[in-house]
């Protein structure tokens, strides 16, 4: 009688996130790929086991959970495990508007990057990518995995936040102020602010000691604290400041206050809950005789 073998998992999705193409989770514990190739970068990091592959004919083997496999657009590859137990392994596919495809030359010559920075790095971006309604969030992890993958193939260092980092975050935290509820992406706050992306980011938590998009967040929570307070419901006032939907206001409001929404709003003292139909955050309360 032959052992059993769990089956292969595997979950596949694609984010609303500016290059990132797809994202796929895998677990393999007999699994051959013939040689192939793709049309974006393969960005990778194991979870567990070990990974045997060859890149343009050149054998590799990665394992552990500090280091990184990047595999360039266009170059055969192929990939198999080597335990009996099979490996975990979580995929980044990339367009060219995160790596442009001259550096491919680069990443075949070092596909393996030892760097545990950079796997943390894309270890919380995966977490940000599995959650709805953090996109933003997820836009602005990804902008450093790419700064740090360009610091690999490239030599790029990072541009270290200068004289403009105040008058950059000031403007950055007005354009978020104006678009709370509806939110914008990083790669358009940085077209509108001629700026790149990371620097953007450092001169905005070199200024106010936060991300932009916990910036962000944190505003969201206190345009839902007064709205609960005067009544109006969870659901309601979920998607009226921004928010996907009510889980993800419970996720971040539990982290801020430590309740949930629903208790938030019954330990006010008042009754009924109102309509938000006429009423945005940031507009005028109306007055009640």
């Amino acid at each position: 009688m032959t052992g059993h073998r769990p089956r292969a998992s595997i979950s596949a999705w694609r984010p609303k996130v500016p290059g990132i193409s797809e994202v796929f989770h895998a677990h393999f514990t007999d699994h051959a790929y013939p040689a192939h190739t793709h049309g974006t970068w393969d960005l990778m990091i194991l979870d567990d086991g070990a990974v045997d592959f060859a890149l343009d004919r050149r054998r590799h083997g990665a394992t552990g959970n500090s280091c990184v496999l990047l595999l360039p657009p266009g170059v055969p590859h192929d990939g198999r495990t080597v335990t009996a137990s099979g490996f975990r392994k979580r995929n980044l596919y990339l367009d060219d508007s995160v790596l442009p495809q001259r550096l491919a030359g680069r990443a075949v010559d070092t596909p393996v990057i030892d760097d545990r920075l950079l796997r943390h790095r894309i270890h919380r971006l995966h977490a940000a990518l599995a959650r709805t309604g953090s996109e933003f969030e997820a836009e602005s992890r990804l902008s450093f995995i790419r700064e740090r993958l360009r610091f690999h193939l490239a030599g790029l260092h990072p541009r270290v936040p200068g004289r403009e980092a105040n008058r950059l975050a000031t403007e950055l935290r007005d354009l978020l102020d104006s678009r709370t509820r509806v939110g914008m992406s990083l790669r358009e706050a940085a077209a509108v602010l001629h700026a790149h992306p990371t620097h953007l980011i450092r001169c905005f938590k070199q200024t106010y000691g936060l991300p932009p998009h916990s910036y962000l967040t944190g505003k969201r929570i206190d345009q839902a604290r007064r709205l609960l307070l005067d009544g109006h419901r969870p659901a309601d006032v979920a998607t009226a400041v921004g928010f996907h939907d009510q889980a993800h206001l419970n996720r971040h409001f539990v982290r801020h206050v430590g309740t949930t929404p629903a208790r938030y709003e019954r330990s006010r003292s008042g009754s009924a809950a109102p309509s938000l139909r006429d009423h945005q955050p940031g507009a005028p309360a109306r007055s009640e005789h």
